[in-house]
């Protein structure tokens, strides 16, 4: 997957290939003004070796809070980033052998996290309109042996897009609390919402602090951040920072001030709101290109924010074996098939919005039902 996308980052590709945000609308100017900020009122303080910044818990706290979680600073633990959050909770549940539920379709970062540590995966459905099926999860969680974790993508879902409707995450919360199997909420994605209505995140629906909620600020404010956080019950977090500690003892206190005082300054709302309406307009023009290009041999899901589209065509077309042809004519995607815990998806692929032009995408699909085309018409 990553040879994949170093392949797709050469200048002359264009690459729907990444998760990453529109460079255009990184807030350059807002992040320095923290930056020097903070240098100027902490000094040495800022760059030396230090505990979870409390500001920075504090707001977090809050913003969950915001979002309908019964959330204290106390059980906020800051991470570098999403993956590393993954990594830690993998540590912390799982052991050779064991059985984690995930997605059939997730993100490579899951899979890796879980089978690096030994467990199997036992996949579970994921509806392309609705979020993962509820009915199948139970199956997992009923069968034995139990899972000893299960891990959900609910909003904007990387690689579908799809979000997990209301009424599945308060039924998620109550299957992790009856069969006792955590659930980690891996949300790095909603605050990229555009249009339609905000949902709670599963988290607000557990009464059993059976979910672990997992954030990240790499979507949400810039990926050089770093900055992820984890809400957990209390009494997880001293096993937690053991396992941190063993990794790479603590995050950077320059990024974990720079993004309190970006926060606390007020910069997020309009960057958020301008970030979010670029993407809506990138979404549109993809939307609108694949339709003109693809409708008749493909159809895909319709986000309401995020940043990925997933393509399915009608027929037996192998998206793994078509990239080569691809790349031959500067565009590049995902293979549906890498994002796969139980193998299938070959005709399927992912495709990123967010960091091209309106101007590329356009060309980009078009390259791509290029490909598509000369492979249908043959015998």
């Amino acid at each position: 997957m990553r040879d994949l996308i170093a392949l797709a980052s050469k200048p002359e590709i264009i690459s729907f290939a990444g998760g990453l945000p529109a460079a255009d609308c990184l807030p350059l100017e807002e992040v320095q003004t923290a930056l020097e900020a903070v240098l100027t009122r902490d000094g040495a303080r800022a760059l030396q070796y230090g505990p979870p910044f409390g500001p920075l818990k504090e707001w977090i706290a809050g913003y969950m809070r915001g979002r309908g979680v019964a959330c204290s600073a106390e059980e906020v633990f800051i991470t570098n980033g999403a993956q590393q959050a993954l990594e830690i909770v993998s540590r912390l549940f799982l052991d050779p052998g064991d059985i984690a539920a995930l997605e059939s379709l997730t993100f490579t970062g899951v899979a890796q996290a879980v089978q690096g540590h030994g467990a199997h995966i036992r996949p579970v459905h994921l509806d392309l309109e609705t979020g993962v099926d509820v009915d199948a999860l139970e199956a997992a969680f009923a069968q034995e042996p139990r899972p000893r974790l299960a891990i959900i993508i609910p909003e904007f879902h990387n690689p579908t897009g799809v979000s997990l409707i209301a009424e599945k995450r308060q039924r998620v919360a109550e299957l992790a609390a009856r069969y006792n199997v955590p659930v980690v909420e891996d949300d790095p994605y909603s605050p990229l919402r555009y249009e339609g209505e905000t949902l709670k995140p599963i988290k607000a629906y557990d009464t059993a602090n059976a979910v672990i909620y997992q954030g990240s600020f790499s979507k949400m404010l810039a990926p050089a951040m770093r900055l992820g956080w984890l809400v957990a019950p209390r009494e997880l977090l001293p096993r937690i920072t053991v396992l941190r500690e063993s990794i790479d003892l603590e995050s950077s206190q320059l990024l974990q001030r720079t993004a309190a005082e970006f926060l606390t300054a007020g910069y997020l709302e309009p960057h958020l709101q301008r970030l979010n309406a670029t993407n809506h307009t990138r979404r549109d023009v993809l939307f609108e290109a694949l339709r003109h290009e693809l409708g008749d041999v493909a159809h895909w899901t319709a986000p309401q924010g995020g940043l990925f589209v997933w393509v399915t065509f009608n027929t037996a077309l192998h998206t793994g074996e078509l990239f080569g042809a691809a790349i031959a004519k500067q565009v590049a995607y995902v293979p549906g098939m890498h994002f796969s815990t139980n193998g299938g998806y070959t005709n399927t692929m992912r495709l990123n919005y967010s960091n091209a032009t309106p101007e590329r995408i356009v060309e980009g699909v078009q390259r791509i039902s290029a490909v598509v085309r000369e492979a249908l018409a043959k015998p």
